[in-house]
């Protein structure tokens, strides 16, 4: 190379090859059954719903600092910077999460209520968390927004949801394979 010559740079902008493509899928197709058997619990025992989000809360977080963990392997990033970040996302999203819990145990919100807007707000915080660790993160919560609507505005919901998340889980798993490729 000459020294009026620019390095190319396009190379370095090109992605990585996901070398833990089986797992992450795994994770994302996991979220989106234990997000389905949420809402077929709203659709059985509106109660139980709402705890059952709650929970969710933090399942999610936790599997999400497991793929952040996979891809800190193959990236120079440091694991404990991404459990503080991940740790304080999660955590304030609980924490609102429970206020919303203890509004519904005040009886400002019913159960529906209680249970669709724990929904949306971990639909929003998996939004978000997608901007870090990955676009199936996104996807995952525009699906539980989506889901949230199709709840409140469907009344038998659940074939709808279900259907949601096949086309959903189909299109990220084709998306994911052409990248590889």
């Amino acid at each position: 190379m000459q020294d009026n010559e620019l390095p190319n740079t396009t190379d370095s902008l090109q992605p990585a090859p996901k070398q833990h493509f089986a797992m992450e899928q795994g994770v994302f197709l996991t979220l989106m059954a234990i997000s389905l058997i949420g809402i077929v619990i709203i659709s059985f025992s509106q109660k139980d719903g709402y705890a059952y989000w709650l929970f969710m809360v933090l399942v999610f977080g936790i599997l999400s600092i497991f793929v952040s963990k996979l891809q800190s392997k193959t990236n120079d990033i440091d694991f404990g910077d991404i459990v503080k970040e991940q740790g304080l996302h999660w955590l304030h999203t609980l924490i609102v999460v429970i206020v919303s819990a203890l509004l519904h145990k005040s009886g400002q919100l019913s159960d529906v209520g209680a249970s669709l807007l724990i929904l949306l707000l971990l639909a929003l915080a998996t939004m978000l968390d997608g901007m870090r660790i990955g676009w199936q993160f996104t996807v995952l919560g525009f699906f539980l927004a989506a889901s949230t609507l199709v709840i409140a505005f469907v009344e038998s919901f659940i074939w709808a949801c279900v259907g949601l998340a096949i086309v959903v889980a189909a299109g990220t798993y084709y998306w994911e394979l052409r990248q590889c490729n």
